[in-house]
């Protein structure tokens, strides 16, 4: 077994076993391997072949400290489970949520957290389908600090319309998969535009950024 396989197999241990991954296993898996074991959950997620894995002796361990894999900066919506979808446990990932998976100062400096202090390999931006943030945006829905944050998707909105042939409306689902891609696209172009500490790991191969989109019919992640 070659040198890549091993590594691989050392991160899928640790969804049958359950056991807390050190800093040493966390260094030595790549981004394209951390993006695998990612894969290799959700097919399970899907499968529902799934394993406990946040037991009490996870649990007790993980106090001693934390070594995640990746970082997923999702949706707000509560149909998102964001370990469960990619069969992950206390300690493999860091989730930040916030609705529409939109960036702004603290997102940002969320990421730089998890992958320049806590050697996380992977930021993944997960949209997902029927995403009420989306549709909202489309409708132009304002009210208090929503419309703010609705602001932020509105380039994607306005970028599909641009383009979209069919019904720009929240009612066609076509079309609000269309924002939902561009807006995921938006998310990680302004990641690697407003944070040099993220470009310049993802230029030197230390970190992976890509998008991904998370269909609720089925609990597949099809990423982009």
């Amino acid at each position: 077994m070659g040198e890549q396989e091993n590594k691989s197999e050392l991160g899928l241990e640790h969804i049958l076993t359950g056991s807390i991954r050190s800093k040493e296993e966390q260094q030595k898996l790549t981004p394209n391997e951390v993006l695998d074991i990612l894969k290799k959950g959700n097919q399970e997620f899907v499968e529902d072949n799934l394993t406990v894995r946040n037991n009490s002796d996870r649990i007790r361990t993980a106090v001693l400290g934390q070594y995640p894999l990746a970082v997923v900066l999702s949706c707000l919506d509560s149909r998102v489970p964001v370990e469960d979808v990619f069969h992950r446990g206390i300690g493999d990932m860091f989730v930040s949520r916030v609705a529409g998976n939109i960036v702004n100062e603290d997102i940002l400096g969320s990421l730089e957290y998890a992958c320049k202090v806590s050697g996380s390999k992977l930021i993944v931006v997960l949209g997902h389908t029927h995403c009420g943030a989306i549709q909202s945006a489309i409708d132009d829905v304002k009210m208090g600090n929503i419309t703010s944050l609705l602001s932020k998707i509105k380039p994607a909105v306005e970028k599909a319309k641009s383009f979209y042939k069919g019904d720009k409306s929240s009612k066609n689902d076509e079309f609000m998969d269309a924002v939902c891609h561009l807006n995921v696209q938006i998310s990680i172009d302004e990641i690697r535009s407003k944070s040099s500490i993220l470009n310049e790991m993802e230029d030197l191969n230390e970190i992976m950024i890509v998008g991904a989109i998370y269909d609720m019919k089925t609990g597949k992640v099809d990423f982009l």
